[in-house]
């Protein structure tokens, strides 16, 4: 997606995307005014203005939705019809109908980015969660969705006072394939299991109402960018021209699971198709991702919206059709039934006079839109009425809602390196605190993108200060680190009883439309870092702020920096939790939801090539824990905590038999694997039993991780994620962890055409420095 403060510099060379930019700048400070006035939800069917509407079907609640729908559509023109496939959605007074925008952003919090959603004196601001890859980090599907609930009340409570709209185009599910990719940090991470159990469990939280009615919509969540879609503007690729050719075996392992659980699991209201072509088609374009897919095989109870301008893209920048008609039907005809832009809105009458594209096409993508805004309460009259009526400004930024941002960000918090007597630092002992660095005293920059107005914000300094005495200077200007302040720095250090250094990157060097080109910490960071561990009197705490993973070689393996920690972009609490984590009132249970490689990886590694897997015959490493066979600075996963976790088998089956048909040709002779079809399939399932033991002094969280290694058949990854556990263990307790194994979902691979298939043989599974071996047999 793109905002509008980024399309100028995107796509300055389209002279025709300026004038987009300048006419999209001029309505978004209209749509600004007026929503700034405004003390009253947009909504349809109100009796007040027009009791004629009491007499139409669409405008009675107790028709079902799809009855409801049917009315309204049969009683539009075509020329009204095409008012409502595009975000700024246009009104039909005589039936009641308001304008409506269709696009607002809640990727981390309720953000201000798209024009469907405003601040004002009556809300200043929103509760601002950490960016998605720290909260990724948590582990924890029952925090991913608290998040979710909380954004959806602020947000119902700003749409009940004009102020936000009730569809939001989050959460951003694409795989953190390259470290390297600007918008790495909206994602939770690389892995495809986590990937799903994120968005699953975000847009439940957005979505699901409090009275359980699986038919009515909270808010209505957008899965993005499908699919594919990993590279945003690297060595003069950029996203809008990039062609993304993907194995089949690539697509169904690692890029379509996510999207495949967001709509399957979450019941999400909406995908959004992408700017990228994969394997030569646009995806906002293609029939097969499209209608095949989503709509097809996974059952959308809801509509595919474009990323912003996607069908101009196809058209003006990838020359994909010859006529702006024939990409309007193109788009329509493929399944797409909203467009984010005006491309659909300026073309499609004429593709329909032309003969390219039929009414009913256009029938099916406003019934689906306007499905969606059924299922919300659009149509059901003033929702101050209704269920969520009663929220208002005093349910936004609520000291809970503020306190879950803060506990989301310590959970967050990866610990990657402690030597012995470092951290926790004892706040009694410490009487001061060095503390230096560009990101040492931030406030936007740990909010990351895609943000709103936070509600209040605490920097790294701020916390570290309130629990004791602190000496302060930045070292760098910025983040980018052309001269260091080494001198002043290391002078500070030298005389501090210990020094926390706050690095890394910031919005300058990793975004949307900017990809970067080497893991290296920018400028003279390293310098800094290095003379200040040098001087330094007592013990060094480095801490990295970031989305994506730095070679950071030079750190770890200096004896003088005693701590390392990763905080991402930590949120508008960020510095207390920093803080928190630091001085031992909250013990660290974060982990890596991506590989750290180090800078050699961009020597072999082109952004541009797609494959997941290795290739031993041109020296390509693959990508991601799951395939990378080179080495790695921290791995997916990694982190420690301030307790010893030990972990006890205590059940697992050795052997597990797959049943076949009397004739099936794995019976009369040896097969590597068998097809994970029904009949195979049906209960077979088993229980691991794990006990879990904190051996340390401190309380905390714990992310138990089971892993299975397959056996090497259809290029299998090397070790897999198959589930994940987060249990709360206090001082010397234990805990009994219970993982369910589906064998055909969670023992298959997915072979060279896409089939999963269940590969026979020695499976061995790891739960930490725990093996175990399992044979698979038919």
């Amino acid at each position: 997606m793109t905002s509008f403060s980024s399309v100028f510099e995107n796509r300055a060379p389209q002279v025709s995307v300026f004038l987009r930019f300048l006419i999209s700048l001029h309505c978004f400070s209209l749509i600004s005014v007026r929503v700034f006035a405004q003390t009253s939800p947009v909504f349809a069917c109100d009796t007040t203005k027009n009791p004629k509407v009491a007499s139409y079907g669409f405008c009675n609640a107790s028709l079902g939705t799809d009855m409801r729908v049917a009315d309204l559509v049969q009683r539009l023109t075509l020329q009204e019809k095409i008012l409502f496939i595009v975000n700024s959605a246009g009104s039909v007074s005589r039936l009641g109908i308001p304008k409506y925008e269709w696009w607002s952003e809640a990727l981390h919090g309720v953000s201000n980015v798209g024009p469907g959603t405003k601040f004002s004196s009556l809300v200043p601001g929103a509760t601002s969660f950490p960016q998605v890859i720290l909260t990724a980090a948590s582990f924890n599907t029952s925090l991913f969705e608290a998040i979710g609930r909380v954004v959806s009340t602020e947000a119902r409570a700003m749409y009940n006072v004009g102020l936000a709209g009730l569809t939001y185009w989050s959460p951003n599910i694409n795989i953190f394939r390259d470290p390297r990719w600007g918008r790495g940090q909206e994602t939770p991470g690389e892995d495809p299991l986590l990937s799903s159990k994120y968005g699953s469990s975000y847009v439940k939280g957005l979505q699901q109402t409090d009275d359980g009615d699986p038919s009515l919509l909270k808010v209505a969540a957008c899965c993005k960018h499908y699919t594919a879609y990993d590279l945003d503007n690297w060595k003069g690729v950029d996203r809008y021209h990039f062609n993304a050719v993907v194995t089949q075996q690539d697509m169904d392992d690692t890029f379509q699971p996510p999207f495949k659980s967001c709509v399957i699991d979450g019941n999400v209201a909406s995908v959004m198709c992408s700017y990228n072509q994969v394997n030569g088609k646009p995806t906002c374009a293609d029939p097969d991702l499209l209608a095949g897919v989503i709509r097809g095989q996974w059952k959308l109870n809801g509509y595919i919206v474009s990323d912003c301008d996607s069908v101009d893209v196809f058209y003006n920048s990838q020359h994909y059709t010859k006529t702006p008609e024939e990409a309007a039907a193109l788009a329509i005809s493929a399944g797409l039934d909203l467009n984010c832009g005006s491309f659909l809105g300026k073309h499609t009458e004429a593709a329909v006079k032309a003969g390219l594209l039929n009414e009913s096409a256009i029938d099916n993508a406003v019934t689906n839109n306007f499905a969606t805004l059924m299922r919300l309460g659009f149509f059901d009259g003033d929702p101050r009425k209704q269920l969520y009526g009663k929220l208002g400004p005093k349910d936004v930024c609520t000291p809970e809602n503020q306190e879950l941002a803060r506990e989301a960000a310590r959970q967050g918090i990866v610990l990657l390196k402690n030597s012995a007597g470092s951290l926790p630092l004892s706040p009694t002992a410490i009487k001061t605190l060095a503390v230096i660095g560009p990101n040492a005293n931030v406030t936007k920059t740990m909010i990351g993108n895609y943000e709103g107005i936070p509600c209040k914000y605490t920097t790294p300094l701020q916390g570290l200060t309130a629990s004791v005495a602190t000496t302060y200077v930045s070292g760098c200007s910025n983040v980018a680190c052309g001269t260091a302040q080494v001198d002043a720095a290391k002078k500070i250090a030298a005389s501090a009883d210990a020094t926390v250094l706050v690095m890394g990157i910031d919005q300058s060097l990793e975004r949307e439309s900017f990809d970067r080109v080497d893991l290296l910490l920018p400028g003279q960071q390293p310098l800094l870092i290095t003379e200040v561990a040098k001087a330094a009197r007592g013990p060094v705490i480095l801490v990295i702020m970031s989305g994506g993973g730095f070679d950071i070689s030079f750190a770890k393996s200096n004896d003088n920096i005693t701590s390392i920690l990763w905080v991402g972009y930590p949120g508008e609490a960020g510095g207390a939790a920093i803080a928190d984590v630091i001085f031992g009132y909250y013990n660290p249970s974060g982990r890596l939801p991506m590989t750290w490689y180090p800078q050699s990886y961009v020597d072999k590694v082109p952004m541009t090539n797609m494959n997941m897997r290795p290739d031993p015959s041109n020296g390509y490493p693959g990508r991601t824990y799951r395939f990378y066979t080179g080495e790695t600075i921290y791995t997916f996963g990694d982190g420690l905590s301030y307790s010893n976790v030990s972990h006890q088998l205590v059940k697992a089956p050795k052997l597990v038999s797959i049943p076949l048909e009397e004739d099936h040709v794995c019976r009369l002779s040896e097969c590597k694997s068998v097809e994970a079809v029904e009949q195979s399939c049906k209960d077979l399932a088993f229980d691991i039993h794990l006990r879990v033991q904190n051996k340390g002094r401190y309380s905390g969280s714990h992310t138990v991780f089971l892993f299975s290694s397959p056996p090497s058949v259809h290029n299998s990854p090397q070790k897999h994620l198959l589930g994940f556990e987060k249990v709360v263990l206090t001082e010397k307790s234990e805990s009994l962890v219970r993982f369910m194994v589906d064998v055909c979902k969670d023992l298959s691979v997915v072979d060279e055409l896409g089939s999963r298939k269940i590969a026979l043989g020695q499976h061995l599974l790891h739960v930490g420095s725990l093996k175990h071996s399992l044979n698979l047999r038919v």
